[in-house]
């Protein structure tokens, strides 16, 4: 594509050089730059990209697109902010991809992959090509491709969306995050539907309060757009919990037409009558399409709101109640959430993502339902994140669990000890043969295995899916189901 007809949208633009040079590719990182991309120098929080705009060039790029004034040998576009200009361009270059597909947006705290997963499922089971792009990775059909944040940047993410109307995907879905919304990272991307599903503590190093917290999770429902059609499939739709103060909120700022969710208030989608088991859970489905009996593989509460998330969207795409509830009764679960690890054991260890307190607690709860002996939680928070959460986690956790062991997960550039210590604020009063330190993770998942007896169950939290560990920088090859494994073969060997 010609230089030119990719600016063309942009109402600020000032060019020096050849405006009519051909751009075959479009990169935000000096590295990885090929001959004829165009380089995008971005101001982030620790670089700058016009610091390497030379590398750029040097790798072979045929302009550059900058916001401040940099000498080089090539085309400059020069505008008042990359970041806004790099969603009109990516949109442009990839040709607006999201017109093609119907693009269902997952927000909040908690819940977000199984939600989006639950919603690929019921559409799979109708015949419906998918992609999805999330947490755990991007996949297209049954491809799946690596991410490095849940919500890819926004020339990644016009990117991806091409590769899967390329491929004849109907639906995109796509876990939003606050970070992804309050950067522009959706920005150029238009949504069908816009699902939220609980705010609580996170990310407040980022966002530093609650209220721009849930201010930025609320773009993604300003960006439903304006529009309406005639049919109801044509629709935008915001699908909000209504059990969740934030929901109210929300339904203010969009102008999309809302379907709500919940359990504990009236909505449109509602359990009732749930019923909990070691093998999953059982509630009446009451929406504005009649009432089922649901069962589901899945555990607790929260699957449950995730459910009625799923519902309520495919309720809205015109799928039958009796179509929904047969997928949802089918499906086996998500990677890393309440997963079990059975090597034949006669106690149930179970590994999940909870990483924030409202997740941690959610878990717990769930287990306390069923759980026939004791329980024991290893926990750990992550480095260089929000602080003010780990004495609440370590709290939760010595609140619900017979045995607390504290532990590292994803100290990245901070010391393990000191994260501990911060958790250990957290159990002033609590007594000390209810809780212990095992700094290394491992040790301490072999730990609650081997304490483990009869009927008890341990839950391994934090992490879930993930398979690695970071430290220093520097990510290490680290699952917690397969170290939950060896510790249970090596305690029946």
């Amino acid at each position: 594509m010609r230089l030119s007809d990719l600016i063309r949208p942009l109402f600020l633009a000032e060019v020096a050089g050849d405006r009519n040079v051909d751009i075959r590719g479009i990169q935000t990182d000096s590295r990885h730059v090929q001959p004829g991309d165009l380089f995008i120098a971005l101001k982030g929080f620790t670089v700058d990209g016009h610091r390497y705009v030379e590398q750029a060039v040097n790798q072979g790029a045929a302009a550059v697109l900058v916001q401040e004034p940099v000498e080089t040998s090539v085309t400059r576009v020069l505008v008042p902010d990359t970041r806004r200009a790099m969603a009109v361009v990516a949109a442009a270059f990839y040709r607006h991809p999201t017109r093609e597909l119907k693009l269902i947006g997952v927000t909040g705290t908690n819940g977000k992959t199984t939600t989006v997963h639950l919603i690929q499922h019921i559409l799979q089971e109708q015949g419906k090509k998918t992609g999805i792009i999330g947490t755990i990775n991007m996949r297209i059909g049954e491809k799946t491709y690596p991410v490095r944040n849940t919500t890819p940047d926004v020339d990644e993410l016009q990117k991806s969306f091409r590769m899967m109307a390329d491929a004849g995907c109907h639906y995109a879905l796509i876990e939003v995050s606050s970070h992804a919304l309050d950067l522009g990272r959706t920005r150029g991307c238009e949504f069908r539907t816009g699902v939220f599903t609980n705010l609580s503590q996170d990310h407040l190093d980022y966002h530093q309060t609650m209220e721009k917290y849930r201010d930025a999770k609320g773009l993604l429902f300003t960006q439903l757009g304006n529009r309406y059609g005639d049919e109801p499939t044509e629709q935008p739709l915001a699908v909000l919990n209504a059990d969740e103060e934030a929901s109210g909120h929300f339904a203010r700022i969009t102008s999309a037409q809302v379907i709500t969710y919940g359990i504990d208030r009236p909505a449109d989608v509602r359990a009732e009558n749930i019923r909990y088991t070691s093998n999953g859970t059982h509630f009446t489905l009451h929406t504005f399409k009649g009432s089922v009996e649901m069962s589901l593989k899945m555990m607790g509460k929260f699957s449950v709101y995730n459910a009625l998330a799923a519902t309520a969207v495919a309720l809205g795409e015109g799928i039958s109640l009796e179509d929904i509830a047969r997928a949802l009764a089918n499906m086996q679960g998500v990677a890393g959430r309440l997963e079990r690890v059975d090597e034949g054991q006669p106690f149930t260890v179970l590994v999940d993502y909870a990483h924030t307190p409202d997740g941690l607690e959610n878990v717990l709860s769930t287990i306390t339902e069923f759980a026939e002996g004791r329980i024991f939680c290893v926990v750990g928070c992550g480095g260089d994140r929000d602080r003010t959460k780990r004495p609440i986690m370590a709290k939760i956790a010595a609140q619900y669990s017979d045995v607390t062991v504290i532990t590292s997960d994803n100290p990245r550039t901070e010391e393990p000890q000191q994260i501990v210590d911060d958790m250990l604020e957290g159990l002033c009063g609590v007594p000390a043969e209810k809780y212990t330190v095992i700094l290394n993770r491992a040790e301490a998942i072999h730990h609650a295995v081997k304490s483990a007896k009869p009927g008890d169950v341990v839950l391994i939290a934090g992490k879930g899916h993930e398979t690695y560990q970071e430290v220093n920088g520097v990510r290490h090859d680290f699952d917690d189901r397969q170290v939950a494994r060896e510790a249970i073969q090596q305690r029946k060997g």
